[in-house]
């Protein structure tokens, strides 16, 4: 009990893999969920329509300061005393979505707000749509500059997904408390699980600090182009 037992993993091989494949599927699900959802909810923040501003900012502030586990219980327990019943899985899923994009909007808006202002009014001058002129001009520049915060809420959501196991929702950890209630080896059942988490957090960890950096050469390189040369000194005619 109390040293590695590394064959647990080979004897529940099968266990593992259904979780850890589970784990991957709800991570992609809520990652471009709580993007799309978290997008929006920014330019809702930050709307001239003051309805939109409101919801979005009720939202936000709602969401970000109650627990996960309260966000994944309305959708697995909350739901069924309105006449809708979700499973482990997609109540989990929802949830961690939800409860992302609200961290993922603050941090696209903090990204909005350092874009100056004048390339929004060019932009709509141009004859864009408010919405046009978001997606096309500001939204990629905002993204650039907080990609590093909305990578690491991305490598919190992997983490965070274990709150499936709570409402039965067959991830990793779900299937890791199995093993372990089965073998009683909780020092190389959750080492094992800890492995595996870090084989989809440590990726995901150098591709945003990959993207950072080429981001932050590419801006160089703009920076560079656009500086006007220097004329070079005449040379000194000699009698």
């Amino acid at each position: 009990m109390g040293t590695f037992d590394f064959s647990v993993l080979m004897r529940h091989s099968d266990r593992f893999l259904e979780g850890f494949l589970n784990t991957i599927q709800v991570s992609i699900v809520a990652l471009l969920g709580s993007f799309i959802l978290g997008a929006i909810l920014a330019i809702f923040r930050i709307s001239p329509v003051k309805p939109l501003n409101w919801i979005g900012t009720a939202f936000v502030e709602f969401i970000r300061n109650i627990p996960l586990l309260l966000v994944v219980f309305f959708f697995y327990l909350g739901l069924p005393a309105l006449g809708i019943s979700l499973d482990g899985f997609v109540s989990g899923t929802l949830g961690l979505t939800i409860y992302t994009a609200a961290f993922i909007a603050e941090a696209i808006r903090a990204g909005i707000q350092t874009v100056p202002r004048g390339q929004l009014e060019a932009a709509r001058s141009s004859g864009l749509s408010y919405v046009q002129a978001m997606n096309l001009i500001i939204l990629p520049q905002a993204i650039k500059i907080v990609l590093p915060s909305i990578g690491n809420q991305f490598i919190n959501l992997v983490k965070n997904s274990s709150i499936l196991a709570v409402v039965a929702g067959m991830d990793l950890m779900y299937f890791a408390d199995l093993v372990n209630s089965d073998t009683f080896q909780p020092l190389s059942v959750y080492t094992i699980v800890a492995l595996f988490y870090l084989v989809l957090t440590l990726p995901l960890s150098f591709l945003v600090h990959y993207m950072e950096r080429r981001f932050g050469q590419s801006d160089a390189e703009a920076r560079t182009k656009g500086k006007p040369k220097k004329n070079k000194p005449a040379g000194q005619v000699t009698m």
